[in-house]
């Protein structure tokens, strides 16, 4: 059996007695062999993280340097990447489109037999073990029939539930990362080990390796992750750019640029030498940039801040550059500082950063109904009352406080002020509310998560926190800007 349907001028063919614009549209089930296709790549979706986790499993062997926890952590991983991406792909996606992954490549659509519409995340997840009440059709087929996507819930209660789930499923993620970041790392661990090391020490080895090496850094990588996430989204909410990061307030510039002086004038190489060094051309620069762009109207807006933040960052950069070209023991100092790294921090440097992140994550909560309201536009935020100065100036100084204290304890660390405010915003909409809670979490991932990866690709050795994101976030912030335009601010 077949109809017409009006498509235009693609038409392949047109038989002789029917009008110009009509085409066959075929009937029935999709033909076996597609719908095998379709299934042989959702399973290549799935099978992929496995394999990879089977190799990096297998490439941690006991003789290899590996160990039970190394082992365990990155299997797990594989395994729960895989089940969140059928569960992504064979339930979500196809339940509300229609599509998973391989129907979408050969051009099939699964829809309810009655009603021909979705069929929605359960019943497609049911239909795995039990597909009464389905079918599956060509994509024309289910256009031609009117076929409809299932709208996704926009009711306030919908929304925050989804909110709320999105939470909890971050804070179990963030535990299990924690987790992973002290059970991993060169000297291969046992879970006996750990569980000794963290409830009943008596100073053995491996309790010194828990304790005093691995402990530290992780909480020093959560800490500074949440700082840079939430860094991050507040200045791309001030400055209304979507591409914005300390960076583009000077703030980085200003503190490698006193830290290389501390380097040059005082020979400071350690991390607690030069920490306040650090912190202090953060807030110097950020002074700086609030005074100039404000110079004129009084009021510090998102383009005036984004130009002096420029000019500031090249200016002190250029001053950077001339230290470290004519003292070579800067530079040697200089550059394993400058591409970010939790290793080799103790507790000394958390405990004198703690503070200033601290503060600077409360203010930061309290500046999101401001800010909230300032993405409105100046002009509607002015006219509901709102002090626009005293706002930005609650902001610019949680920025400075968390980036400040963040790249004093660490270095400059790209990508995650940068990547996570979007993908949270992606998650939560433009709530500042929420949105800030969501990228502080997320930026405790990414972090801690890029510091576990660099212990072990170059094991023995170790890679640098700022070169994994490096690495990992360019392709990854690529492939979210592919996906969704970024979000106008």
């Amino acid at each position: 059996m077949t109809t017409t349907r009006q498509f235009g001028s693609d038409i392949p063919h047109l038989p002789t007695d029917e009008p110009y614009g009509k085409r066959d549209v075929p009937r029935g089930p999709a033909p076996l062999y597609l719908r095998a296709l379709a299934g042989l790549l959702d399973i290549g979706t799935v099978a992929i993280p496995l394999v990879l986790g089977w190799y990096i499993v297998d490439s941690l062997r006991d003789d290899n340097g590996g160990g039970q926890a190394d082992r365990v952590v990155f299997g797990g991983a594989a395994v729960a990447i895989a089940l969140g991406l059928a569960l992504w792909n064979r339930g979500f996606r196809e339940g509300n489109t229609g599509q998973s992954s391989g129907k979408g490549w050969v051009g099939l659509v699964t829809r309810d037999t009655h009603t021909h519409d979705a069929i929605g995340p359960k019943r497609s997840l049911q239909r795995v073990f039990r597909r009464s009440g389905t079918e599956v059709v060509r994509e024309s087929t289910a256009s031609d029939e009117g076929f409809t996507v299932r709208e996704k819930d926009v009711s306030v209660a919908a929304i925050r539930r989804r909110r709320l789930v999105g939470l909890g499923v971050l804070v179990i993620l963030l535990g299990l990362v924690l987790l992973a970041s002290v059970a991993v790392g060169a000297r291969p661990l046992s879970f006996a080990e750990i569980f000794h090391a963290l409830f009943d020490a008596d100073g053995s080895q491996t309790d010194i390796i828990v304790r005093t090496l691995r402990g530290p850094r992780t909480a020093l990588g959560l800490v500074v992750g949440m700082a840079l996430g939430v860094a991050g989204a507040l200045i791309q909410g001030h400055t209304r750019n979507p591409l914005a990061d300390a960076g583009l307030l000077g703030l980085n510039a200003g503190a490698a640029f006193l830290v290389v002086l501390s380097m040059y004038l005082f020979g400071f190489s350690a991390p607690s030498e030069y920490l306040w060094f650090a912190f202090a051309g953060s807030f110097a620069a950020s002074v700086v940039v609030f005074g100039l762009s404000s110079i004129g109207n009084g009021a510090a807006s998102p383009l005036s801040l984004a130009l002096a933040g420029a000019a500031v960052a090249f200016f002190l950069q250029a001053m950077t550059n001339a230290i470290i070209i004519v003292d070579q023991s800067s530079l040697d100092s200089y550059r394993f500082w400058v591409v970010g790294s939790v290793a080799g921090r103790g507790f000394d440097v958390l405990w004198q950063v703690l503070p200033f992140l601290i503060i600077g994550l409360i203010l930061a909560l309290v500046s999101t109904p401001g800010l909230n309201v300032l993405s409105l536009g100046e002009d509607v935020a002015r006219s509901l009352g709102t002090n626009i100065a005293a706002s930005r100036a609650l902001g610019i100084v949680a920025i400075t406080l968390l980036t400040g204290a963040a790249t004093a304890a660490c270095g400059p660390i790209a990508f995650i002020g940068l990547v996570v405010p979007h993908v949270a915003r992606a998650i939560t909409g433009p709530d500042y509310r929420w949105l800030v809670p969501y990228a502080g979490l997320l930026g405790g991932v990414m972090l801690v998560t890029a510091d576990v990866i660099g212990r072990v690709v170059v094991r023995p050795g170790e890679l640098q926190v700022g070169i994994v994101l490096a690495v990992f976030g360019a392709p990854f912030f690529i492939a979210l800007v592919r996906r969704r335009k970024l979000a106008s601010l």
